[in-house]
């Protein structure tokens, strides 16, 4: 029996993402996460372990080496 997805009834499939964590206010990106992706939303689900370890990322955040930039822009900009 296939896992569904509990917004979109798609089908659950496992694999590594580039997840997008919020910890205490802040949000950090850690590769290679094993999760679960629906095939059709793509709404991602982490097994409990999974999301302990990313707590445990974020909380010694300190020790991260890499970092990213990206742009940034207002919703409410001009478009003119």
């Amino acid at each position: 029996m296939e896992d569904k997805c509990e917004f979109c009834i798609g089908v659950m499939k496992q694999g590594r993402i580039l997840a997008r964590f919020r910890f205490r206010n802040e949000i950090i990106y850690i590769e290679n996460v094993p999760a679960w992706v629906c095939n059709r939303c793509g709404e991602q689900y982490f097994d409990a372990p999974i999301y302990k370890r990313l707590e445990l990322i974020a909380q010694h955040r300190e020790m991260i080496q890499r970092s990213i930039s990206f742009p940034l822009a207002e919703f409410d900009m001009a478009l003119a």
